[in-house]
């Protein structure tokens, strides 16, 4: 939605495609440079940042729909998606907001009894992405974007501050029982990249040595015959995710966080 005729489309008639009380919020972690940040939208008119979002469509699956909305944002397909809460205590999305101001914001034909104010439930997913390689893309309501380090998360509008803990805490749970690291980094990476990347996303330090042996014990990654020249005497072996079994294992439980 990008012109002014296909917004109002959507506001008049959007129910008649979309389910009118079910929209999807993704929590888009991006990890570069050794550093984890959250994509937020600012939104026109409001004065204030919020998670990229959408509705599902009537005869869409909801991860299908959820990929969609992710690809749209994001420019990217095929990424790590992980639906982690279902949030309805308060209205989504416009909340304690009137029509009246949306009218005046946007310039929206919109009454009181309109489907956007009705009391809708909010699917939370995290995806995980390098931020180098996302092309970000805006729309009418939205028109601008920034990487935020999870560390400095301002206010964000429709009390989506509570997503984004909710999803934090979430993936730092799931760290050691998914693969997690295998859309972070490269396909062969080494011991210290892997490290600095739970490290970063736990948010403490973690003792690399007794780190690498569980990985390996658990065979979640595997040692290749192949070391990456990075200096004079300096060429650390490279590694690889062992994906398969990283899903093995979590089919056995014997995934562990440390």
């Amino acid at each position: 939605m990008n012109t002014q005729r296909e917004v109002d489309e959507f506001v008049k008639n959007g129910h008649r495609e979309y389910l009118p009380h079910v929209s999807i919020d993704s929590v888009i972690f991006g990890y570069h440079d050794q550093q984890l940040r959250i994509l937020l939208l600012r939104w026109r008119g409001l004065e204030g940042w919020g998670l990229p979002g959408g509705f599902i469509r009537r005869r869409e699956p909801l991860s299908q729909a959820a990929h969609r909305i992710l690809q749209e944002r994001t420019g990217l397909e095929d990424l790590f998606l992980q639906q982690f809460h279902v949030f309805g205590d308060t209205p989504y999305r416009v909340r304690e907001r009137s029509p009246e101001e949306f009218i005046e914001k946007y310039g929206l034909d919109i009454g009181h009894d309109n489907w956007l104010f009705e009391r809708t439930l909010s699917i939370g997913y995290f995806a995980l992405v390098d931020y180098s390689k996302v092309t970000v893309r805006t729309d009418f309501f939205t028109d601008a974007y920034q990487w935020w380090e999870v560390g400095e998360i301002p206010p964000l509008l429709f009390d989506q501050n509570e997503e984004v803990e909710k999803a934090l805490a979430t993936l730092r749970l799931q760290i050691y029982h998914q693969p997690i690291g295998y859309n972070l980094l490269p396909e062969k990476f080494t011991i210290p990249e892997i490290h600095s990347l739970y490290e970063t996303i736990l948010g403490k330090e973690l003792d690399q040595r007794n780190f690498s042996k569980k990985l390996l014990a658990l065979g979640l990654i595997r040692k290749l015959d192949e070391r990456r020249a990075i200096g004079p005497h300096r060429s650390p072996y490279l590694y690889q995710f062992e994906k398969e079994a990283y899903e093995e294992a979590l089919k056995q439980g014997i995934v562990h966080t440390y």
